[in-house]
């Protein structure tokens, strides 16, 4: 069996049924997380992928064998992707700057250079083994002997040159015996693959060549290179029943000397010392107790001089350390370079587990990995229980706020750049330092260049409301910014539609150019603002046009709750009333941009109202004389007046607040169905107590409603909504669903629409949410 599991709904595990008939020996995930490799003691290999883009939800779909010849190691190809996270550069302005692209090749191309994907995996009996995925689907996969000499290997590890070349690391097991490698090129010919090798420097550990520690430690328990792109680097340990040693190894260039008798002959002009390739030991460790796992940082940080320099200076230690479990239930975390000692867990409190049962081995870790910013491991140990440790950014050294501060600072934006989930950040972050990390991101991300910053608008905006979810204080800002990701989404949807009259277009579009008019318009009247606009431009079918009205009826309901509810949202300092809890919109009422975008919504919708008035948004007035969207967008326009210039805000006047009392009484005001109420785990854990968890038992504070954060902004017994589609699904909804795994937002998984426009908006988050995150199935009970 396989068990899938999302860190932040560790108790919802997802089993295959794997149909390896041999104990499974690798397990490997591809970069993005939607494919997993599955290898096993008789030569089979399986690839899985997600089910309709669900989490919860896989199937095999690929394989192949080499019949009875045990798998050791595993890898996917490399796609040529490599950044570096420069410390050094940390406190610059500029992400290009602190995470630079390196120049990398693919281990095998497509015509133009694009990456080919497929994987590769090394057996006992010392063959490597290629599979490569074509284009249409289908599996090209060759074979080949490492070297001529074909020799038992008990251990292996894959690496990636620059040069787009593969290194494999091997060893027959025994500490005696030599740590081979061998260089791996991959090529396509004649639609067939072919595999060539060739033999590279290899090395014997010290510890054997050690006349104390010779016989100490026969065995090579554990082979790996430090990361998966840096082949010139490998970490060995040998063991025996009593302890362990370990030793970090460099490939270096070096001068071949030459003998006497051509040192005194005249050089020619130009000619160079012969160099060759060589293994030196970097460090290595004093006897340890016996290592039964290990784990290898991935965040790729820069080991430059000058980076090291300023990490040490800083504390700041993610990517620089490796983790050894121990047989006695201990973790260290080790210098990856120097192997010096920077942090130790010393496993659980729980005294029951502390001690070594009677008759029994002791609790210790047989599997550890570090997540991908390396501030939380995980680990499963001998008695098949999972554990997830947080590891300090600064090993547990006392830090100022501001430093601790830009350190979780600086991995945000990693996460934010290279597309990485931020959950294990979100573990160091304190309710109390919520605000200041939402203001520094916010700072950082306005110093960018203008085409980054579109690229990262929304990824932004998600990362800012995990954070808010974080603080009860800012729970009502986490749905403001859920709020923001929709309205952006229907806004580009929306305005994606419009199509120029004729097509020698000019340099803007129509919807750039809907933008501007409404920017410099300032009228409060919207029929004077759409008469400066072009309406051919706005001329839909019909269909397309009343297939949006859920989405059109959700930007009318928005702007009327926000107009209504500004009297108690503020008071004239703009600051939340003395008291009063913050609900959800206090956020829009100053930001400028968003409130635009609004205004611009109403003024598309109004000419779309003339050509299909069945695709207005529904309101229910008193009075049946009563033009709502013109008595909304002047009062919009005053609000976006008063907040359209972040750097002078200014004070809503007492005619507006006036104006925005009587709305309840002349429209009804729709209540909104908040989005979300988060049920993973992340929103428990800020606390420094373990939390004990169960597979298949949701888990709650004691005591604690666990929606009770957000139900203050909800109605008992209120409707569930369809988050993406803007339906409602009733109280019990019998429809299947999937879940956001980060957001909590809920859709229904099969789309109820025929029409073309509303299965293009449901095509956007096929494979993620709003957020960014993944989708999970959930039974239509828990919806």
């Amino acid at each position: 069996m396989i068990h899938i599991i999302d860190t932040d709904h560790p108790w919802d595990v997802y089993s295959i049924n794997s149909g390896h008939t041999e104990v499974i020996s690798c397990l490997e995930w591809d970069q993005s997380g939607s494919r997993l490799l599955s290898a096993d003691g008789d030569g089979q290999i399986k690839c899985w992928g997600m089910t309709e883009h669900l989490v919860n939800s896989w199937e095999c779909t690929q394989s192949s064998s080499l019949d009875g010849d045990p798998i050791i190691a595993l890898s996917w190809l490399h796609n040529g992707v490599k950044l570096a996270l420069h410390v050094e550069k940390s406190g610059s302005t500029n992400f290009g700057e602190k995470f630079s692209r390196v120049k990398f090749s693919p281990s095998l191309t497509l015509f133009g250079g694009k990456p080919m994907e497929g994987w590769l995996a090394v057996t006992v009996s010392g063959l490597v083994t290629v599979s490569l995925l074509k284009p249409n689907g289908t599996l090209l996969t060759a074979s080949e002997s490492l070297c001529r000499l074909r020799g038992r290997v008990a251990l292996a590890d894959i690496a990636f040159t620059s040069g787009g070349n593969i290194v494999v690391a091997a060893t027959d097991g025994s500490s005696s015996s030599p740590v081979q490698f061998y260089k791996v090129c991959v090529s396509v010919v004649n639609e067939k693959c072919r595999i060539d090798t060739e033999l590279l420097p290899s090395l014997f550990m010290r510890c054997t060549t050690d006349p104390v520690r010779r016989d100490k430690y026969p065995a090579v328990t554990h082979l790996k290179f430090l990361t998966r792109e840096n082949s010139e680097q490998v970490l060995l340990c040998a063991s025996s029943q009593m302890g362990s040693i370990v030793e970090c190894w460099s490939l270096r260039k070096e001068g071949l000397p030459v003998n006497n008798i051509f040192q005194h002959r005249s050089p020619v002009v130009g000619e160079k010392q012969p160099m060759i390739l060589k293994w030196r030991i970097l460090s290595a460790t004093n006897d340890l107790e016996r290592v039964s796992a290990v784990a290898l940082p991935k965040l790729p940080i820069s080991i430059s001089n000058t980076d090291l320099k300023v990490a040490s200076d800083t504390k700041f230690f993610p990517g620089l350390g490796l983790a050894l479990a121990f047989h006695d239930g201990s973790i260290q975390i080790l210098h990856r370079l120097s192997l010096h000692t920077m942090g130790v867990f010393y496993g659980s409190s729980d005294p029951a587990i502390k001690r070594q049962r009677a008759g029994g081995p002791t609790l210790h870790f047989k599997a550890l990995q570090f997540s991908w910013t390396s501030l939380a491991l995980v680990g499963v140990d001998n008695q098949g229980k999972l554990h997830m440790i947080r590891v300090s950014p600064s090993m547990g050294q006392m830090l100022d706020m501001n430093t601790l501060l830009r350190h979780l600072l600086f991995l945000l934006e990693y996460c934010m750049v290279t597309g990485y989930d931020w959950w294990d950040v979100l573990l160091h972050a304190q309710p109390s330092m919520v605000h200041n990390l939402l203001e520094k991101l916010h700072e950082e991300y306005m110093r960018q260049n203008q085409a980054l910053q579109q690229v990262l608008s929304t990824r932004i905006v998600a990362v800012k409301a995990s954070l808010c979810k974080l603080s009860s204080a800012t729970a009502a800002r986490a749905c403001d910014f859920h709020a923001k990701l929709l309205l952006i989404a229907i806004s580009s949807t929306l305005k994606s539609l419009l199509r120029p009259h004729v097509l020698n277009t000019p340099d803007k579009s129509p919807g750039d150019r809907l933008s501007e008019i409404c920017t410099k318009n300032t009228d409060t009247d919207i029929d004077k603002v759409m008469i400066n606009l072009k309406t051919e431009e706005f001329v839909l079918d019909g269909p397309p046009l009343q297939s949006l009205q859920q989405l059109i009826q959700w930007v009318g309901d928005f702007v009327l709750y926000l107009l209504a509810n500004l009297p108690n949202q503020v008071s004239s300092t703009w600051r939340p009333l003395p008291g009063s809890i913050v609900r959800p919109g206090f956020g829009f009422l100053r930001d400028g941009a968003s409130l635009g975008t609004l205004r611009e919504m109403l003024v598309m919708i109004r000419i779309w109202g003339l050509l299909k008035p069945g695709c207005l948004p529904i309101y229910t007035a008193t009075s049946d004389n009563q033009d709502s969207m013109f008595l909304l967008f002047r009062l919009l326009t005053k609000l976006w007046l008063c907040s359209r210039d972040e750097s002078h805000l200014q004070d809503p006047d007492e005619t507006l607040i006036d104006e925005c009392c009587l709305l309840p009484s002349q429209l009804l005001v729709p209540s909104m169905d908040w989005l979300p109420i988060n049920d993973g785990v992340i929103t428990k854990i800020q606390t420094k107590h373990p939390l004990r968890l169960q597979f298949g038992k949701p888990y709650t504070l004691p005591g604690v409603n666990p929606n009770a954060q957000v139900e203050v902004f909800r109605s008992p017994a209120s409707q569930r909504m369809d988050h993406l589609r803007c339906l409602h699904l009733g109280i019990s909804p019998t429809e299947d669903s999937k879940a956001c795994t980060r957001c909590g937002c809920v859709t229904m998984l099969r789309s109820p629409n025929k029409t073309n426009a509303m299965r293009q908006w449901e095509q956007r988050w096929i494979k993620n949410c709003l957020c960014g995150g993944l989708w999970r199935r959930i039974p239509s009970t828990l919806t």
